[in-house]
Formats: structure tokens, sequence, C-alpha cells
């Protein structure tokens, strides 16, 4: 009896994601939105003038720093 085998071009739950897709520096501003759903947080007035103040502090990089 034949077992079958998984596609090995297809997508697999068990490869990890290529490095050069887990970067998210795409060339454009971050905006506090952005900053606050990237921490999993909703976007409240709240945690957008926290956003505000870490883009102030550390620019683009802040995104760098949750997500690089």
């Amino acid at each position: 009896m034949a077992t079958s085998q998984p596609d090995a071009t297809g997508p697999s739950e068990d490869r990890a994601t290529p490095d050069a897709l887990l970067h998210t520096r795409t060339g454009t501003d971050v905006s506090p939105e952005d900053l606050v759903l990237a921490t999993g947080r909703d976007i409240t007035p709240r945690n957008l003038e926290w956003a505000r103040r870490k883009l102030e502090a550390e620019g683009p990089a802040a995104m760098e720093k949750l997500l690089p």
C-alpha cells in the first residue's frame, strides 16, 4: 500500500519562514498606528500617544525593535 507524500514545492508548516520575509522595514514611514498594531494593542488615544512618544525618541527603529 503506497503512502502519499506531501508536495515538496508547497508550503509546509514544518519549514521556517525565510529571514528576508521577517523584516518589517518597507522604506515607508512608520505611523503611530503601525506601532500600536505591531504591539498587538488596540488603537486608543493612550496607546497612540505612547507610540508618538516612542517614535519621537527612537524614530523608525522603534518598529525594528519590536519586529526585527
